[in-house]
C-alpha cells in the first residue's frame, strides 16, 4: 500500500469532491481548492467529511506543496494555476486515473464526440437487467472515486469526456468503446484534429490482449489516427453495414437485425439479435445500440437477455427524447444537440416533415452541413436565440418558412401553429444555451413545459 501522501484536488464539483473523499479514506491529507463558488450540497460533503477546502480562489502557496493533484475536467491547461503546477513538475491526474488505483473491478469505458452518454446508459441497463453487479460513473454526472470507497460493484460502465482522459497515466479499461470523433472543443486542442483525436485515443493507451477495443469502422477520423496494427488489444470494429475491407465484430443485416461475432477472423461464429425492441430514433443510435450490444455481449450477457432489455431503455433526458404527441403532431425533445453534428443526427433520425426550434450561442458553427437535410425535411425554422442573424443567414435559402423568437413558450406555440398532422416539431439547437437558459437541461425542462401547457 502506498504511503500517506499531501493530495490537492482542483475544482469542488462531482468528480472533485468524490476524489477527495476517496483520498482522505485511503488516509492522505487532502485539500480542495475551487476558483468560483462551491455548491452548497458539495460544502456539506467536505465540511461532513472535515475536509480543508477554499472557494473563489486558487491559494498558490498551498497548492504547490501537494505530492499529487487532482484535477477537474473542466480546468484547462492553460489555467495559471496548472502551469504553475506543471513548472514544478507535480503530477497531475482525473479523478478516473486516482480511482482506478483503489479498485480491481472491470471497467466498460465509453468516449466519443456524440452518443457516449446513450451508449453508456444503454450498456448500464442491459449489464444491470441481466443482474450484473455494476455501477455508472464518469462524465455522466456520478462520481467514480465516490463510488471505489465502498468498492461493492465488479463493474462500472464509465463514460469519458477528452477532458478526463488527458489526465490518465496507468488507467486501463477492460473494454473500451470508441463510437466517433467528430470537431468539438477544439479550442482545448490548439484547434488541431490530431490533438482532439489523440485525446480520444488515450482510452486505449493502457490496453493489452486481455482487453478489448471496440470502435466504429465508418468514422474516418478513427481510421487516420488510430494505428491498428501496432495494437495488442483484441479489436471489434462495428459498421453499419457489411465491409469487405474489415473482419467485422459487429454489423447490421437488416435494419432491426444485428450480426455479432466475438472472434472475428478464424474462429468466426456470427449470433443475431434483434434489435426491434429498442425504442431509440435515428441513425447514430443504431451505432450506439450496435456498440452498446457489443460490450454487453463481451461481458456475456445473453442474446435473449439483450433482446428483451433492449425493450426496457429509456434514454437520458433531452435527447431526442418525444415528449407529447398532440393533434398528430409528435414533440420531440433533444436539447442536448449543442453542435452541429448533434443536430445533424436529428434531422437525419427523424422521418416525418419537420418543424425545427434551433439557435443559441454559436460556437464558431459551420451550418453547411445541414443545408441538404434542412433543404430536404425542415418546412419551417423558428430561431430561438438572442442573435440569430447567423442562423437566419445559413438557412433562409433552404427552408420554405423562417421566423424568429426569443421565448420559448412563443416559439412552441408558433411551432404547434405551423405543423399539420403527421409532422415533427423538434428542438435540436445545434448551440449552446447560455443566451436565453441556464443550460441545455433547462432549455429543454422549458420546451416540455411549453408543450405541456398547448391546448388539446
Amino acid at each position: 500500500m502506498e504511503g500517506s501522501k499531501n493530495i490537492v484536488v482542483l475544482g469542488a464539483a462531482e468528480s472533485g469532491v468524490g476524489a477527495a473523499l476517496l483520498a482522505q479514506a485511503k488516509g492522505h491529507a487532502v485539500f480542495v481548492s475551487d476558483r468560483g463558488p462551491i455548491q452548497p450540497d458539495y460544502k456539506d460533503k467536505l465540511t461532513q467529511a472535515s475536509i480543508a477546502f477554499e472557494e473563489n480562489q486558487h491559494t498558490l502557496d498551498r497548492i504547490l506543496q501537494a505530492d499529487e493533484v487532482i484535477k477537474s475536467p473542466g480546468i484547462p491547461e492553460k489555467a495559471p494555476v496548472i502551469k504553475a503546477l506543471r513548472e514544478r513538475s507535480i503530477s497531475i491526474i482525473s479523478e478516473i486515473e486516482f480511482a482506478s488505483r483503489y479498485t480491481q473491478a472491470r471497467y466498460i469505458a465509453i468516449t466519443g464526440t456524440n452518443g457516449k452518454t446513450t451508449t453508456t446508459l444503454l450498456t448500464y441497463h442491459l449489464l444491470k437487467e441481466a443482474g450484473y453487479n455494476v455501477g455508472l460513473a464518469g462524465n455522466i454526472g456520478y462520481s467514480l472515486a465516490e463510488q471505489v470507497i465502498e468498492n461493492k460493484f465488479d463493474y462500472y460502465v464509465l463514460e469519458l469526456s477528452s477532458f478526463q482522459l488527458d489526465d490518465i497515466e496507468y488507467f486501463n479499461p477492460w473494454v473500451a468503446v470508441l463510437l466517433n470523433i467528430t470537431p468539438d472543443h477544439l479550442d482545448r486542442y490548439n484547434y488541431s484534429m490530431t490533438e482532439y483525436a489523440q485525446a480520444k485515443l488515450r482510452i486505449v493507451r493502457n490496453q493489452d490482449s486481455s482487453s478489448y477495443f471496440i470502435y466504429n469502422a465508418d468514422d474516418e477520423n478513427i481510421h487516420g489516427n488510430f494505428k491498428a496494427a501496432l495494437r495488442p488489444m483484441q479489436q471489434m470494429p462495428f459498421s453499419l453495414h457489411k465491409r469487405a475491407d474489415f473482419q467485422l465484430a459487429g454489423y447490421y443485416e437488416r435494419e432491426d437485425c444485428l450480426c455479432v461475432d466475438l472472434q472475428p477472423g478464424y474462429y468466426s461464429e456470427t449470433e443475431h439479435i434483434s434489435t426491434a425492441n429498442s425504442p431509440l430514433i435515428g441513425e447514430h443510435n443504431r451505432q450506439n445500440v450496435l456498440a452498446a450490444v457489443l460490450a454487453a455481449r463481451v461481458a456475456g450477457v445473453s442474446i435473449a437477455q439483450i433482446e428483451q432489455a433492449l425493450g426496457t431503455f429509456h434514454n437520458a433526458d433531452h435527447r431526442l427524447q418525444l415528449v407529447k404527441e398532440l393533434n398528430g403532431v409528435a414533440y420531440i425533445n433533444d436539447s442536448k444537440a449543442t453542435n452541429v453534428e448533434a443536430a445533424w443526427y436529428a434531422l437525419d433520425g427523424v422521418k416525418r416533415p419537420i418543424v425545427w426550434i434551433a439557435g443559441g450561442t454559436d460556437k464558431g458553427n459551420d451550418y453547411a452541413p445541414l443545408q441538404p437535410l434542412a433543404q430536404q425535411k425542415v418546412k419551417a425554422l423558428i430561431c430561438l436565440g438572442v442573435d440569430n442573424a447567423k442562423l437566419r443567414a445559413a438557412f433562409a435559402d433552404y427552408v420554405p418558412h423562417l421566423e424568429e423568437t426569443q421565448r420559448m413558450t412563443e416559439a412552441v406555440q408558433r411551432a404547434a401553429a405551423l405543423a399539420e398532422p403527421g409532422d415533427v416539431v423538434l428542438l435540436s439547437p445545434c448551440c449552446a444555451s447560455f443566451d436565453l437558459f441556464k443550460n441545455y437541461e433547462d432549455r429543454g425542462r422549458q420546451f416540455a413545459a411549453a408543450v405541456g401547457e398547448l391546448p388539446t
